[in-house]
């Protein structure tokens, strides 16, 4: 049956097709199947994802034919992101290295890049900035592809990531703006100082992880779980960001499925939830001037956290 397919546009329906009928969970860069077969077939064919469609008549070689086939059997049976099995993906409008040493880079926080961060940096002046719980340096890195004048800092705990975030710096040719570093949290930044830090933490909940489709186990655990209800790396985010900001500088960071739980745990928090294209993702911003308003009740929340 797979004799008569011929062009690009052959095999990306047909693998959206088998990828329907397989039942595969859309989690990693894409919530469909028709953009899953598209990203794994041209990137594949190394070709981009927007190329003219006229270039959809195009016709495979024998030995590309194979080869796609191999990666949609492997798609389906292994459960791979499409993005390991390709080895790259798009973020912000960037092609990033991917593989198995940190997550597929997926967070709404490129839409933010992407826009410049307005309105939350209108007016402001960034010189410096954060990403913390970086993995594959996709936030960071594209926050320094989009600034030219920032100075960048990518931080993570896992030398897996780290490693593969070093890859990208190079990759992209940020290295002079992009400095990447071990630390845990803000330990290894001790006396610096931003105007902006941004951080996707892990946030899935124990109970989330246990159920979570078979692509997700792909993933370093590291990277997904943060406690009983996601927010143990939250909550220290926000005991000691303060530190690290400058006096007008701003927080954003993204908890996804735990917003409702943070809400409660710090009610009198002036969280501002962004709202994105497709609404709410569970990002927030917050000024370092509330950090400092509430640190009480932050510190309080952390250090019962830590001690349980």
């Amino acid at each position: 049956m797979t004799a008569e397919l011929a062009t690009i546009i052959d095999f990306i329906r047909y693998g959206a097709s088998r990828f329907s009928a397989a039942g595969l969970t859309f989690g990693h860069s894409h919530d469909n199947p028709i953009d899953e077969a598209t990203h794994l077939v041209l990137a594949s064919l190394h070709l981009p994802p927007d190329i003219p469609p006229a270039y959809g008549a195009g016709k495979l070689t024998e030995e590309e034919r194979v080869r796609v086939l191999q990666l949609i059997e492997r798609r389906i049976n292994e459960r791979l992101p499409v993005a390991y099995l390709v080895g790259e993906t798009w973020f912000a409008g960037i092609k990033f290295k991917s593989d198995r040493r940190a997550l597929v880079p997926r967070s709404p926080i490129a839409e933010l890049i992407e826009s410049g961060f307005t309105p939350w940096l209108d007016g402001r002046h960034v010189e410096r900035a954060l990403d913390l719980c970086t993995g594959s340096g996709c936030i960071g890195i594209a926050m320094a592809a989009y600034n030219p004048h920032w100075q960048v800092d990518v931080v993570d705990i896992s030398d897996d990531a780290l490693s593969l975030a070093r890859e990208n710096v190079a990759l992209l040719h940020v290295g002079e703006r992009v400095d990447v570093v071990r630390s845990d949290l803000f330990a290894g930044v001790q006396g610096r100082k931003y105007d902006l830090i941004v951080s996707n933490p892990p946030y899935v909940t124990e109970d989330e992880y246990a159920v979570l489709p078979g692509e997700y186990s792909h993933e370093p655990k590291l990277g997904l779980t943060s406690g009983e209800d996601g927010l143990d790396a939250c909550l220290r985010i926000l005991d000691e960001a303060a530190d690290h900001l400058t006096e007008e500088g701003l927080l954003i960071v993204e908890v996804g499925e735990s917003e409702q739980a943070l809400t409660a745990l710090l009610p009198d928090v002036p969280f501002v939830w962004i709202e994105f294209k497709v609404g709410q993702m569970g990002v927030f911003a917050l000024e370092r001037r509330d950090l400092v308003e509430h640190a009480d009740a932050i510190r309080v929340a952390a250090l019962e956290r830590s001690r349980s």
